[in-house]
């Protein structure tokens, strides 16, 4: 029998409201066992002190661990991307997987897979080893889902730890010397080397071409399907991949672009598009229930421009510039998608070109 994926979106009311996947289960439409990962959207900052994020994460795992071993606990990827600025909404995206029927000769079905890393030491974040333990990750991820060819992949997601005083500290008693010692600025080479891990294992980039000093300042080097997302409540790396196989059955497709701005929607019409949802203007009211997850990244142009003109994303003192972008983003998005409750994570260096990024798209085809 061929395995099958399932994925389920559920509306929060709160950081900790884990009741809609708590009806699900005593419903019998989900087994806790088949959980892999639970991607959420947070009503926290996304910064280093969004403590909404590891509020979550125990949130699940307190109700889940009504139905599991620790063990079990372990092996699912809890990630939580905090910051749903604007209209954004929060909710859950619960990936499942469970035994199907024989695959459809000729046709090919979302596969995923979940893996840990070990804990990174402190040292190591923003740096070479951060990436090549991110790519060993990800080349794991695709064995276990049967994924043979990079092409196969369409979403990588990891979820990296960042740097607090605390670690930062650690690390220089023993001696050693951290990539940043900004406990904000350690977000974003946390997700950027974490990016070119996923391009590294993708075959995008060349581990012998990664350099500490290009880790978020080159920006002409990037994953096309990775999304990255750094936290304070974990040291190691959680990481899902998901491709298409003809190895797995079931109804659920996936389909990715590369936006290349903060307002390219076309790459996403265009994805939909391929996956049966042909759209001109807004996708139809009668077809959004297909559409399961909608998985984007969003980033603050570099230059200080959006296709020539000026945005203060980068000069804003008061508030961070992924909040901006993903406020701006998921705007953009919920416009063509019709629905707020997107996984708009902030934050895409190295994740996609400069101000753009990766967006991907789960539906149902049947």
């Amino acid at each position: 029998m061929a395995r099958q994926a399932y994925v389920l979106r559920f509306p929060a009311s709160a950081p900790n409201d884990t009741s809609a996947l708590a009806a699900a289960i005593t419903r019998g439409e989900v087994l806790p066992r088949e959980i892999i990962a639970v991607l959420g959207k947070t009503e926290g900052n996304g910064c280093v002190n969004d403590f909404t994020r590891a509020f979550a994460v125990e949130a699940f795992r307190t109700m889940l661990g009504l139905h599991m071993t620790e063990a079990d606990l372990a092996r699912i990827a809890f990630v939580m991307s905090g910051g749903t600025e604007g209209g954004l909404s929060p909710h859950w995206i619960v990936f499942g997987v469970r035994e199907g029927g024989a695959p459809t000769p000729g046709r090919t079905a979302l596969a995923l897979a979940s893996v840990r890393t070990p804990d990174l030491v402190a040292e190591h974040l923003g740096r070479r080893q951060q990436v090549a333990m991110v790519a060993d990750a990800v080349r794991n991820a695709m064995a276990q889902a049967g994924l043979t060819s990079p092409a196969d992949v369409h979403y990588v997601q990891v979820k990296c730890p960042l740097l607090t005083m605390e670690r930062i500290e650690a690390a220089e008693a023993r001696g050693a010397r951290t990539a940043v010692r900004d406990t904000l600025k350690s977000m974003g080479v946390s997700r950027g080397a974490s990016a070119l891990g996923v391009a590294v294992a993708l075959g995008e980039i060349a581990i012998e071409d990664i350099t500490d000093d290009i880790i978020c300042r080159d920006w002409h080097r990037f994953a096309t399907r990775a999304a990255t997302s750094a936290g304070v409540e974990l040291l190691d790396h959680e990481i899902m991949v998901a491709g298409m196989s003809p190895a797995w059955t079931g109804p659920l497709a996936i389909d990715s672009g590369v936006m290349t701005d903060a307002i390219d929607i076309e790459p996403a019409r265009e994805a939909l598009a391929r996956l049966g949802i042909a759209t001109t203007g807004q996708v139809p009211a009668a077809q959004r229930p297909k559409i399961r997850a909608v998985l984007a990244k969003a980033e603050a142009a570099q230059s200080g421009r959006i296709r020539g003109q000026r945005h203060i994303m980068l000069d804003d003192s008061d508030i961070s510039s992924t909040r901006h972008a993903r406020g701006f983003v998921a705007g953009a998005l919920a416009g063509l998608f019709g629905f707020t409750d997107l996984f708009v994570s902030g934050g895409a260096e190295h994740q996609g070109p400069d101000g753009g990024g990766p967006i991907a798209i789960i539906v149902d085809r049947s």
